[in-house]
């Protein structure tokens, strides 16, 4: 695209910037861009904070925080490899203003502001991104999409059977965890101990060897559905998760000895 529009640029310019414009241009672009891309990176770190603190009172936001994180994460890295390019670019096309390669100075005019335009375009969607207010909503579908890709079907599986083994499993994981003594813990933020999250338990189990690896990769599996569906996902499930359910709850009260 730039070298079409610099081919058509030498014969068909619409605009002729002499050298000072073109040195006041590119060096305001870039003054502009590093400003704006620092406060969207403050913006950012403050924001990152709010979410650790969502997810520290309410651990069922866990996954979908740390979805998000990871997102945002790669937008983040995304952006700065961009914008690094766009300095890279600006410093280029000042550089060779005086070096008379009329071609060259125009390929590195119309890629250092196309680069200028799309770095703005980018940290614009960032930020609509970081501020959505669904943003818990749309992780937890993608996380529901990603654990049970079937929910969507026409045949539906028994949502109310499905809580009904996850309680149960939930209240063998919290049993389970007393003989640790993990199963609270007090900060001086919390008014009352906080329970430790069902993943953590179930990590505690594994790490012990009370559980199999393969056990724990599915009761994190099931967290993860559940707590997704608590948070906006879609209150269905499939018939193969209600299966899954019903599997792992027995094979986890045969593996930490559970007697009714």
């Amino acid at each position: 695209m730039s070298g079409a529009t610099t081919s058509w640029g030498i014969t068909h310019s619409i605009l002729d910037l002499d050298e000072n414009q073109i040195l006041y241009l590119f060096s305001t672009s870039a003054q502009v861009l590093a400003g704006v891309y620092g406060l969207t990176l403050t913006g950012f770190v403050f924001f990152r904070n709010e979410l650790s603190r969502e997810e520290f009172e309410d651990e069922t936001l866990a996954d979908a925080v740390e979805s998000l994180k990871r997102r945002y994460f790669t937008l983040l890295l995304f952006i700065t490899a961009l914008v690094l390019v766009t300095f890279a670019l600006s410093n280029l096309a000042i550089s060779s203003e005086s070096s008379g390669q009329t071609y060259i100075n125009i390929l590195l005019i119309n890629c250092g502001q196309a680069a200028y335009a799309t770095s703005l375009l980018t940290i614009a969607y960032f930020i609509f991104e970081v501020i959505s207010p669904k943003r818990i909503e749309v992780a937890s579908r993608a996380l529901q999409d990603r654990v049970d890709p079937t929910h969507g079907s026409k045949t539906k599986g028994n949502l109310e059977e499905f809580l009904r083994n996850y309680n149960q499993i939930e209240s063998l994981l919290v049993e389970s965890g007393q003989s640790y003594g993990i199963t609270s813990y007090s900060s001086p933020q919390a008014k009352a101990p906080r329970r430790t999250s069902n993943s953590r338990l179930a990590e505690v189990l594994a790490r012990n060897e009370r559980i199999s690896k393969s056990l724990f990769l599915r009761l994190r599996e099931l967290i993860t559905l559940r707590n997704s569906i608590i948070h906006g996902a879609d209150p269905v499930v499939s018939r193969e998760i209600v299966t899954t359910s019903q599997d792992v709850l027995d094979e986890l009260k045969s593996a930490i000895g559970y007697e009714p």
